[in-house]
C-alpha cells in the first residue's frame, strides 16, 4: 500500500505543480495538521482515495469549516483500508489556543481512548501533529513533544508514527525517518512517500 503523508506547508509539488495522474499512485493520503483546508479538499477529489486528517496548532477554522470528503482522525481511532489508525492532533501548549495541550491534557484525550484501543487491540499507524518527547523534537515549549506517545510507541509498537510541526527546514539535525523499536518515525513536513510495511493487521 502507497501512502503520502502531508504537513505543515500545502506540499507544491502535488498542489502548485500538479498534473493530471500525479496523485494516483497513492492508496491512503495521511495529513499531520496546518495545512488549508483547500489543499486537502484538493486532494482528496484528485488522488480518489481517503485523506485522512488530525489537526494542528494553527487549524481551529477546521472546528466549523472541516476540509470536505477527508476523514477526521483526531481524538479516535479509524480503521482505513485495513489499517488501525490512531489521531491525536495538536501541539504542545504555548498559549491559550484550542488545538494545544498540556501533558496532562494529552494523557486524558489518550484516557479516553482506552475502551477504543481494546476494542481494536491497539493501532497500526500513530498519526498526529506534534513530535514525541526527545524523538526529534525541541526543549522549547512550541516544539516540545508529548512524553505519552513514547508510551504509546512502546505499549502498543504500532508500525508507523507519523508526525510533523518540527519543520525540517529549522535545522540540519532533524531527520525525515528514524526508529524505535518496531516502529518506522516520520516527519512529514511537506510530503513524504512510503510503503505500508506489511499486510493490514486491523481483521484478526
Amino acid at each position: 500500500m502507497k501512502i503520502l503523508a502531508v504537513s505543515d506547508i500545502d506540499a507544491k509539488y502535488y498542489y502548485d505543480y500538479y498534473t493530471p495522474g500525479k496523485l494516483d499512485e497513492f492508496d491512503m493520503i495521511l495529513a499531520c495538521g496546518d495545512l488549508h483546508r483547500e489543499f486537502l479538499e484538493f486532494l482528496v477529489t484528485m488522488a480518489r482515495c481517503p485523506v485522512v486528517y488530525v489537526h494542528g496548532n494553527h487549524d481551529k477554522r477546521f472546528a466549523e469549516t472541516p476540509p470536505e470528503g477527508c476523514v477526521c482522525a483526531d481524538g479516535r481511532i479509524v480503521v482505513v483500508n485495513g489499517v488501525r489508525i490512531l489521531g491525536l492532533g495538536g501541539s504542545y501548549r504555548y498559549k491559550n489556543s484550542k488545538f494545544m495541550y498540556t501533558e496532562k491534557e494529552m494523557r486524558r484525550r489518550i484516557f479516553r481512548l482506552r475502551l477504543s484501543l481494546w476494542k481494536h487491540r491497539g493501532f497500526d499507524i500513530l498519526l498526529t501533529h506534534a513530535p514525541a518527547r526527545h524523538i526529534n523534537d525541541e526543549d522549547t515549549l512550541t516544539h516540545r513533544g508529548f512524553e505519552c506517545f513514547v508510551e504509546l510507541l512502546d505499549k502498543y509498537k504500532p508500525k508507523y508514527f507519523i508526525h510533523g510541526h518540527v519543520h525540517m527546514n529549522y535545522g540540519p539535525h532533524f531527520p525525515r525517518k528514524t526508529q524505535r523499536g518496531d516502529t518506522v518515525i516520520i516527519n512529514a513536513y511537506d510530503h513524504y512517500v512510503f510503503e505500508y510495511d506489511g499486510p493490514p493487521t486491523a481483521e484478526k
